[in-house]
């Protein structure tokens, strides 16, 4: 009788293993851990990120085809116009039969060197952007410099009836910055303010330190109104004067504010109505003496 129980007993386990593994899955299947939501954002924000970088290459490629055209324009200009300034040249020492035709002289030789200034500009606009030019920095005395490019100005600027407020700050601001390279931005603030300022008005000139932050200020009054934003009038070929009357070519700003990025500086532009005002703001590294 035990063995035919215990024969009974292994039957029904058996069964029930059976019933076990035939038995069905739970209704309610385990995460995988994936979230449909997530997946979907993490693909869109993939196909956005490589939307950018290849938008931001092709920018990139856009101004290298673009800064190439500019300076073989500008190489392939050069020679020709060489020839002609030499030979203008000549003819200055050669005597005129005629009034109308030392006239005649006098355009060809003013809208030559005009044509080569605008040459040398591109050049420099093109170097500048690309980074093409030697940078070397070392300590600079700011009051020094500005004052020094005011003396440089100051005939140009009495003869537009401009005066200059020149405002040193004391000590003296020191900065990191190639000297060559901010005379040059220098250079191209004040031709701007002679060919562009209110004639009767003041031109103010100032250097100050703030913290680890030297600065140079360049104030003027338009003449012409000033229509358009800081930004767009730093771009190349930009200019003030939207009738372009003046001899500008429109690269001085742009240039200026490259040659501040080499150097590691900031050149900061606002305008507000007829104000004029640029910031040139470098990191105050060398010691005051």
């Amino acid at each position: 009788r035990d063995s035919s129980t215990s024969r009974g007993l292994g039957d029904v386990y058996k069964r029930q293993g059976q019933n076990n593994v035939s038995r069905p899955a739970s209704r309610h299947p385990q995460s995988t851990g994936h979230d449909p939501a997530q997946h979907h954002a993490a693909r869109n924000a993939a196909r956005n990120q490589q939307g950018i970088q290849q938008a931001v290459e092709e920018k990139m490629k856009s101004e290298r085809l673009k800064t190439q055209l500019i300076t073989n324009v500008s190489h392939d200009i050069k020679m020709p116009l060489t020839s002609i300034v030499n030979y203008v040249d000549l003819l200055k020492k050669e005597e005129m039969p005629s009034d109308a035709a030392r006239e005649y002289l006098a355009v060809l030789d003013r809208q030559s060197q005009r044509l080569r200034k605008l040459t040398e500009d591109l050049v420099e606009a093109s170097k500048a952007s690309t980074g093409n030019i030697p940078v070397s920095l070392a300590p600079t005395d700011l009051n020094v410099l500005l004052s020094q490019v005011c003396g440089e100005y100051q005939q140009r600027l009495e003869k537009q009836v401009l005066e200059p407020v020149l405002s040193l700050g004391q000590p003296s601001p020191w900065a990191m910055a190639d000297g060559r390279l901010l005379w040059r931005v220098l250079d191209n603030l004040m031709s701007n303010i002679c060919k562009y300022a209110m004639p009767g008005t003041r031109v103010y000139l100032t250097t100050e330190r703030e913290g680890d932050t030297a600065r140079m200020v360049v104030r003027n009054i338009s003449r012409y109104p000033l229509n358009i934003s800081a930004d767009e009038l730093t771009e190349r070929f930009v200019r003030g004067d939207s009738s372009r009357s003046t001899e500008g070519s429109g690269l001085g700003l742009s240039i200026a504010t490259s040659l501040m990025s080499l150097q590691g500086g900031d050149f900061r532009l606002t305008i507000d109505g007829d104000l004029f005002k640029v910031c040139l703001l470098y990191t105050s590294d060398a010691a005051d003496e």
